[in-house]
């Protein structure tokens, strides 16, 4: 397989991992560098088996090409509104609420709420919120034109939950190839790997609903039992310190090309 990646990611910097990964493997690559703005990006190549990966702009906009396998995931099952429909309850933010950015929030006194970007993932990262820090952040966002985000950019809202920590599942057809923790909370104990628990807890949901052919999951430890936080492309998922890039791709590659 043809492996398209994307250069300029300044955002993530365990990034040249993947270079490192496909030099390694001695797999067949491209790089190729694409403007945040972007509405179409010209690369030429023979290649029909191609997967891209970078910023959800490549992964958007390589769905342009019908005729590359497999291309991209970007959109379909990775929407909000689609995958909770099967997971339920067993999301971390099951019930959610959907406006624009600029729309007026009701708080509470003292509250704090959960608050993420709803169909464009990496417009600004989800976090909890009070409502002073809420404001602030959208003021800032909408005075500063360099950024995607607009008055019109939806988001979703829900209660704030307490996690005790939270890991990154990379999977390929149907199998977690890669798992590892990107956040222990105070008071939790250090763990190398992910747990079984954890892990019996996604593959029972990827039983459940397989999503897709490859795609990354984030679940948590709360005081009700594993969730899911959210899922996410796997074109365009971020590299955490522990991540075994090189495993991923080369789950990738056997995958598709058998």
């Amino acid at each position: 397989m043809y492996f398209l990646i994307q250069s300029n990611i300044y955002s993530d910097p365990d990034h040249y991992k993947v270079f490192d990964a496909l030099e390694e493997l001695n797999i067949e690559y491209g790089v190729i560098n694409i403007s945040p703005t972007a509405d179409q990006f010209d690369f030429k190549t023979d290649r029909k088996d191609v997967f891209v990966y970078g910023s959800v702009t490549i992964a958007r906009l390589a769905k342009q090409n019908s005729d590359w396998y497999p291309g991209s995931f970007y959109g379909g099952n990775h929407l909000y509104e689609v995958y909770s429909q099967h997971y339920g309850t067993n999301l971390l933010n099951h019930k959610v609420s959907v406006h624009k950015i600029s729309d007026e929030i009701t708080w509470k006194k003292g509250e704090e709420k959960f608050i993420k970007p709803y169909n464009e993932a990496k417009i600004f990262t989800g976090r909890v919120f009070t409502e002073t820090e809420w404001k602030d952040f959208v003021f800032e966002r909408l005075e500063n034109q360099t950024n995607r985000i607009t008055a019109d950019s939806l988001i979703q809202v829900s209660e704030a939950k307490r996690t005790i920590k939270e890991a990154r599942l990379w999977i390929v057809g149907g199998q977690i190839v890669d798992s590892g923790y990107y956040r222990l909370h105070e008071n939790a104990p250090f763990e190398e790997n992910v747990s079984r628990e954890g892990l019996d807890f996604a593959n029972e949901m990827i039983q459940f609903f397989n999503l897709e052919i490859a795609f990354v999951m984030d679940i948590c430890l709360t005081d009700e039992g594993w969730k899911i936080v959210e899922i996410n492309c796997i074109n365009s998922s971020g590299f955490y310190p522990n991540t075994n890039v090189k495993s991923i791709f080369k789950a990738l590659n056997i995958y598709f090309s058998n």
